[in-house]
């Protein structure tokens, strides 16, 4: 990337000045400030100017003024990302899609949607919902996050585990690309398989190959019925086997998540659901399906499998209020987790789920020998586990990087990635080489600037600066 001149900025900011209405372009600092921050930590990397568009014809507008000037864009949604893909480290132009929040039709005939990026994903759902209707994916910030920085990081959640990941269900994308191309790429219906499959390309991209503006994706009928129970065991280890010994039977539950004793504690310090006295460790698991005896007969042999190991009853909710107690204390055990130290850092790696008990052990030794504690959570049946590295601060931040390096190097290791679901970003850019190879990562480069010649758009992010 050779980032616009100074000249070239003011320039290129004077153009969109003259191309926008001034209440769609953000540039006092203070609101840019807010543009320029995400769920990272990584800090404040706020753009030169903001535009919020209504269209692909605007996103293509910006994408001229920024090629003839040089100047960096870098798409903006909802900035719930936890890997610093929207940060503007280079400044120049951000923009934003928040305008683009329609839902612009459900087709239950068809179980098919369309959608533009800006629709936050809990909204979303509730609203198919009301159609008898299904979209699964459920990362855990689906209250507050969008459609498009789902499809920009390839977003998960527990129920990947039965459903798959966001890729799954887009079918296809209107995408605007820095050329100056307004792409629409992929189908409206379930099946077909002509040309490269460009649409997944783009799921995943992290906003560095085109700007999504609009989204068609794919439905499921919704499950009438649903079960969720919680199991505690006397520890850490015992947990992650459980988990091994449920799938190795051949069960899919609809989630299966891993609630370490570090986690358990932070638990105790206030949430919704409290945990037995004793409990070193949980999973939380749950069931569904269109036939309530079924899902329960499911929900009982998953009980089954793990009794024997547990050192408690099997909790199963007893009604909706309940299940929501459980789920929030999983939802904000990341939140929970900060009152047991000044800092953390979050890791989402991912291992064949044959190794979630050796990656789990293996991430706590790695933080005892760099003098930290590692609480580890998260999506275990599909082998996604969270690792948070807590550390007092910035008297530990170097220790703490340093063990989030060793966790990252031990997944790859182990046959597994440096993330699951929350994206490579600018957090982990310099692994992305140790996990793909030199081959892969210069196929990946030169895939970059087929899209990208001028190198404009998100520079600094998912590949290592030279």
């Amino acid at each position: 990337m050779t980032a616009g001149t100074g000249t070239g900025m003011t320039e290129a900011f004077a153009e969109l000045r003259a191309a926008f209405p001034a209440e769609r372009l953000v540039e006092d600092a203070e609101r840019l400030a807010e543009y320029g921050k995400d769920e990272s930590d990584l800090g404040v990397f706020p753009p030169g100017l903001v535009v919020k568009v209504d269209s692909a014809e605007e996103v293509r507008a910006v994408f001229a003024i920024a090629s003839r000037h040089r100047v960096p864009v870098v798409p903006i949604a909802a900035r719930t990302g936890k890997s610093g893909g929207s940060l503007a480290i280079h400044g120049g132009i951000g923009v934003s899609v928040e305008r683009m929040n329609r839902i612009l039709e459900i087709r239950p005939g068809d179980l098919t949607a369309r959608l533009q990026p800006a629709v936050i994903t809990g909204v979303f759902q509730a609203e198919v919902e009301k159609h008898g209707l299904f979209y699964p994916p459920d990362p855990n910030s689906l209250d507050t996050c969008s459609i498009g920085g789902n499809v920009a990081e390839n977003a998960g959640g527990p129920r990947a585990l039965r459903y798959g990941v966001t890729r799954e269900y887009v079918l296809g994308l209107e995408v605007v690309i820095p050329t100056g191309e307004i792409l629409r790429v992929g189908r409206q219906t379930i099946k077909g398989v002509a040309g490269y499959d460009l649409t997944a390309l783009f799921v995943g991209s992290e906003g560095t190959l085109g700007i999504v503006t609009e989204v068609t994706v794919k439905l499921l009928p919704r499950p009438r019925h649903v079960a969720t129970a919680l199991v505690c065991f006397p520890d850490l280890a015992t947990a992650a086997r459980a988990v091994s010994r449920v799938l190795a039977e051949g069960v899919i539950p609809r989630c299966l998540e891993l609630i370490d004793d570090v986690s358990v504690q932070a638990i105790a310090k206030g949430s919704p659901f409290q945990l037995p006295p004793g409990a070193g460790a949980a999973l939380l698991f749950e069931t569904d399906g269109n036939d309530e005896e079924q899902v329960f007969a499911e929900m009982a042999r998953v009980a089954e499998m793990v009794q024997g190991s547990a050192s408690g009853e099997v909790i199963v909710a007893q009604n909706e209020a309940q299940r929501r107690d459980i789920w929030e204390t999983r939802k904000y055990l990341s939140v929970a987790l900060k009152k047991l130290a000044a800092a953390k850092l979050s890791e989402d790696v991912a291992v064949p789920r044959s190794r979630i008990p050796e990656m789990v052990a293996r991430s706590r030794e790695i933080g005892k020998s760099h003098g930290l504690l590692v609480a580890t959570y998260g999506h275990a049946g599909d082998g996604n586990l969270h690792c948070n590295v807590l550390f007092d601060g910035e008297r530990q931040r170097e220790a703490a990087e340093a063990a989030v390096a060793d966790i990252l190097r031990a997944a790859v290791d182990m046959g597994g990635t440096i993330t699951g679901e929350h994206g490579v970003g600018l957090a982990k850019r310099d692994f992305l080489e140790y996990e793909q190879g030199p081959a892969v990562l210069g196929l990946e480069r030169r895939i970059k600037a087929t899209f990208d010649p001028l190198g404009i758009l998100n520079p600094g992010k998912m590949f290592p600066e030279s």
